[in-house]
């Protein structure tokens, strides 16, 4: 399995894109990046990746002055998805099995996430919609819907801004009045708030709550006492991106993780090949099971 210390180029890119985009001249933004080098080049490496990107993001905000750095690129990512809202809702209801193609819809949502990658055209957005209508997924959806048949609860464990889009077409698919939306306490990246999930209508159609954190993934240590008394106590827990794999893979209880593997270090830690759309069935140890 690969180091955190491998993860190292992607935290100074991700401390660059959200530097850049906060509200100040050059020569600010420079001073602010010399800081943020400075504090990194002391932090523990052993800590998880989200936990080292919530750091980072918490003292760029410090710093800057800027509660959300990332507000007006959320806002335009959740714009872009729901542009394509009717069309995907139309290939769900042409379906063959609705249940999958919304899963194959909800995975495909999760390219968009700017920890890996700092901006997604709509041009790549239509191409990974195209991508999840014939790529197999490495997993086993039958368990899947036999578990969504059994749940009186489900808890669902949102990722992205503009994702979450994607994610209201497979929460209406699961029943939605025995779902529960969780999102992120408070801003970090691009991962969708509260407030974005309003936006998109995520309210209308099942129960929002956050977890109380403000880490790109769930750190139960981090998150609210109410939050994980539902993660305990769900019947069924689905949680979407990479981030999450990473938090929760030793969590003590079943989960359902959908994402897309975007980059080696989540290759190395899953054993799934890098670009494969998953859906890991998690119980104690992930499951090898897969097509």
């Amino acid at each position: 399995m690969r180091t955190h210390f491998d993860c190292f180029p992607c935290f100074l890119r991700q401390a660059l894109d959200a530097i850049r985009l906060v509200n100040l001249d050059n020569k600010v933004q420079e001073q602010l990046f010399r800081d943020v080098l400075r504090w990194m080049s002391e932090m523990d490496l052993s800590l998880p990746p989200p936990v080292i990107t919530q750091l980072i993001h918490r003292r760029i905000r410090d710093l800057s002055g800027q509660a959300d750095p990332y507000l007006l690129i959320k806002k335009e990512q959740n714009q872009l998805a729901r542009v394509l809202l009717g069309e995907m809702s139309e290939q769900i209801k042409n379906a063959d099995d609705p249940l999958e193609m919304a899963i194959r819809l909800a995975i495909a949502g999760n390219v968009i996430d700017m920890g890996v990658k700092g901006k997604v055209t709509e041009e790549e957005l239509r191409n990974s919609l195209g991508q999840a209508l014939i790529q197999p997924i490495w997993g086993n959806i039958d368990a899947f819907r036999q578990k969504v048949k059994q749940a009186d609860s489900i808890l669902y464990l949102a990722d992205n801004a503009g994702e979450i889009v994607f994610d209201r077409l497979l929460i209406q698919a699961l029943a939605p009045a025995r779902v529960s939306v969780a999102v992120r306490g408070g801003p970090v990246i691009n991962d969708a708030t509260w407030e974005d999930a309003l936006a998109v209508g995520i309210g209308e159609v099942a129960e929002l709550i956050d977890n109380g954190s403000d880490a790109p993934g769930t750190v139960l240590s981090d998150c609210s006492d109410d939050f994980c008394a539902r993660f305990a106590s769900a019947d069924l827990v689905i949680a979407k991106g990479q981030g999450n794999v990473e938090t929760l893979s030793q969590a003590p209880r079943e989960i359902f993780f959908l994402f897309k593997v975007k980059c080696d270090v989540i290759a190395g830690h899953t054993g799934i090949p890098l670009g494969t759309h998953a859906l890991l069935h998690y119980n104690g140890m992930p499951s090898q099971e897969g097509k």
